[in-house]
């Protein structure tokens, strides 16, 4: 079995406040991409995880698509096992969700696998146990996600969307952006998430850019000044609105057609290896075989 696993962007990301449990309170509208992660499945002794190419990610229970794939079981009282082959091509440490992807993707892939009978709010649960994005990363699409990310309200858009993808430093580490985020003086406005709502099913891409917006920006920056200068580049080869997307250091650009995406991911590449032109899709696993 071969399986897509979909990056998530964030066209918006406001920062609530922070919870009594230490985590923060958000409200984003998340989107599938078509750039993602191939998995492939097969019956095996055990669980193992192997990876193909020099992808820099874990391969013990640290890696979230194992980590997926030893929650399932034991929820589900499975004795089978299987072999896990990843192929990464979404960037690690972006903002982009891949880790998130490859436990929905397992999840979705070893249900099929060893023949489950779940359901889709179980599953779900499942999903949540591993990581906050992991839930919308199941169904993926467009949905607006509030509290940690996991509570979901799922919405519909007229037609793709040209995004060009660059991340242009190292990774950032998600508590060190947060953390210096808590320490801002002066919090960041947050970006108007109902407007963004609008625009996105109204399919207004003006009106999109006019609305995106990311509260943790303000925060990474400092953090990887890269961050600033590749938004900055992106808009100067014809982007609506670049930004950086989740808790970075990975930059959106949103292009009003392919045709321009793909001239001006062209023109990233010879300043930054890891970039992306990909559109927006409707899923966020898709089972190849």
């Amino acid at each position: 079995m071969q399986i897509t696993a979909h990056a998530k962007l964030n066209w918006t990301l406001s920062v609530l406040g922070r919870r009594e449990d230490g985590y923060h309170e958000l409200d984003t509208l998340m989107q599938s991409v078509a750039l993602g992660d191939s998995i492939e499945m097969e019956h095996g002794d055990g669980l193992t995880l192997a990876l193909a190419g020099k992808a820099a990610v874990p391969q013990d229970r640290s890696n979230l698509a194992l980590r997926a794939a030893d929650v399932l079981r034991k929820a589900m009282g499975v004795t089978a096992g299987a072999r896990i082959l990843l192929r990464k091509r979404i960037p690690v440490s972006a903002g982009l969700g891949g880790g998130s992807a490859d436990a929905a993707a397992v999840l979705t892939g070893l249900s099929a696998l060893w023949g489950l009978s779940v359901s889709d709010h179980d599953l779900k649960a499942l999903a949540l146990v591993i990581g906050a994005d992991v839930p919308f990363c199941l169904t993926g699409g467009l949905a607006r996600a509030r509290g940690v990310g996991e509570a979901l309200t799922r919405l519909d858009t007229p037609a793709p969307l040209e995004v060009v993808i660059v991340k242009p430093t190292a990774g950032l580490s998600t508590p060190a952006v947060f953390a210096a985020y808590d320490k801002l003086e002066k919090k960041p406005s947050n970006p108007d998430s109902d407007a963004a709502t609008r625009a996105l099913t109204a399919g207004n891409k003006r009106m999109l850019a006019a609305a995106m917006g990311n509260a943790l920006q303000a925060a990474a920056v400092p953090l990887a000044p890269e961050i600033a200068l590749c938004a900055q580049a992106l808009e100067h080869l014809g982007a609506l609105r670049a930004q950086m997307t989740g808790s970075g250091s990975a930059v959106i650009g949103l292009f009003a057609s392919a045709k321009e995406a793909a001239a001006a991911a062209n023109a990233c590449r010879r300043l930054w290896k890891h970039t992306f032109h990909t559109r927006t899709v409707d899923r966020g696993v898709s089972i190849i075989a």
